[in-house]
């Protein structure tokens, strides 16, 4: 049923229509039967109640893809373009409205989006050039930190139970991003802890406020004294960016973080469910497995809003001005459409997925991500000899959210391959800016107790 306070007639099309609740317990175990009902009662557009909100829901592949590319400026994501929000019809306490609000370019137009997605292009280039000493010197810390985190999960010995998810695709990120933000251990320790709360942690509401404070101090500094990382990078390119702008981008970093922590879970379940992949990703094809994870079961499955800037014919209905519109990478990946010419069980699939969106929003990390991705379940497969899921794939707990598609916990049972029991590790690099977010070595190739310190307390604050 739709709330009284959207009996308005400025949303007709919405309400002259039955919503079907999408955030259900359903949903959040198998959206996909879900998807097909919506698809076989509405086409490739439904009106859906997402949280208490008339939302159109658009879950075709050809419509998705159009709105992404936006070619007529159609469509906004400013949350002023929201007619209910604009005529105050939203309720302040929505779970969702301060994420919509937030003041970056995830969710601003036209020449404020193209001068702040130009910092965030220039700031990452050095470490997506694969030519870069910078994004050499990534590349080897992730694979540290990856041998850090298997570390602390086999601290029990040679064979035991681990959570993948907690202990290891969902922490990596963050380090990776206090690496991209030059932030020293001492501050680096704080900031991992914050971001893991952020996304999915008891004090959410208080790290947000922390994190918020630690990046605008952190932009004061490094307008300063600028060193090898993205927030000098960022600052360079655009040198007019106020510390407090470049705070709200490095802000946006959590939602990277979460995206590719659910990916790296993702691929990681596929792969030690599905034998044939197993078998795939030994000889060597990881990254044609990540790109099939990322069609058949993509880790941002549903987009935040975008908002009609004219009334706008999609599928059978008239979309009106104002409108908002929530984009369905799930739903697109399955539509017939674009499904039916695809292989469902072959390794290499299509690389014409929208995993990493398209237009003007296109995710400008994306081979950050997938190098992260790969490394990550490439180290895993290398430490462990074997690795098996400890409960059944269809009892696994996934985390309620309108947006990702993202586990809970992955809970295995593992096997360290005895080819790197006791093999010297690699010492992290020391001297210049920034400090890299890991402890200095010890002298013997293991880290102090600085980094797995943090590491085991993130077991706590999950």
């Amino acid at each position: 049923m739709v709330s009284e306070r959207w009996s308005a007639s400025a949303v007709e099309g919405l309400i002259s229509l039955p919503l079907e609740s999408l955030l259900t317990r359903d949903y959040e175990a198998d959206p996909a039967p879900v998807h097909e009902r919506l698809r076989a009662r509405y086409g490739p557009v439904a009106p859906v109640d997402v949280l208490g909100v008339p939302v159109w829901f658009v879950l075709g592949y050809d419509e998705v893809l159009h709105i992404m590319q936006n070619a007529r400026d159609v469509w906004g994501k400013r949350v002023d373009h929201w007619r209910a929000y604009a005529e105050g019809r939203v309720p302040a306490d929505w779970p969702l409205l301060a994420l919509l609000q937030a003041d970056n370019s995830g969710f601003h137009d036209g020449e404020r989006h193209r001068g702040l997605r130009g910092a965030w292009i220039a700031g990452l280039r050095p470490f997506q050039d694969p030519g870069s000493e910078q994004a050499q010197r990534l590349e080897r810390a992730m694979v540290r930190y990856c041998d850090d985190l298997v570390d602390v999960m086999a601290e029990a010995g040679p064979t035991g139970r681990a959570d993948l998810a907690a202990q290891y695709g969902r922490p990596f990120p963050l380090l990776v991003a206090n690496h991209l933000l030059g932030v020293t251990i001492e501050r680096g320790e704080d900031m991992v802890e914050d971001q893991w709360r952020l996304l999915d942690g008891p004090d959410s509401a208080g790290a947000y406020q922390r994190l918020c404070a630690a990046l605008l101090e952190l932009a004061t500094v490094k307008r300063q004294r600028r060193g090898d990382d993205l927030p000098s990078y960022m600052i360079e390119a655009k040198p007019d960016l106020t510390d407090e702008e470049l705070a709200r981008e490095l802000l946006m970093l959590s939602g990277f973080l979460d995206f590719t922590g659910s990916l790296i879970c993702n691929v990681i379940l596929e792969v030690i469910t599905n034998p044939r992949l197993r078998e795939s990703v030994s000889v060597g094809a990881i990254e044609e497995v990540v790109n099939r994870v990322a069609l058949a079961n993509p880790a941002l499955a549903n987009l935040t809003f975008r908002y009609a800037r004219t009334d706008v014919k999609l599928g059978r209905f008239t979309i009106a001005a104002g409108d908002p519109v929530m984009l369905s990478i799930a739903g697109a990946h399955a539509d017939p459409r674009f499904a039916g010419a695809l292989t469902r069980d072959s390794v290499r699939s299509t690389r014409a997925h929208l995993a990493w969106g398209a237009g003007p929003h296109r995710c400008p990390s994306q081979r950050l991500a997938m190098q992260m991705s790969t490394i990550a379940v490439r180290r895993l497969l290398d430490r462990f000899s074997a690795l098996k899921p400890a409960i059944p794939a269809d009892q696994l707990p996934w985390r309620p959210s309108p947006f990702v598609r993202a586990l809970r916990s992955l809970p295995v049972n593992y096997e360290l391959s005895a080819s790197f029991a006791g093999t010297p590790r690699p010492a992290p690099e020391t001297g210049g800016e920034p400090s890299p977010p890991v402890a200095q070595d010890s002298g013997d190739g293991r880290p102090r107790s600085g980094l797995l310190a943090v590491l085991r307390r993130l077991r706590r604050v999950q």
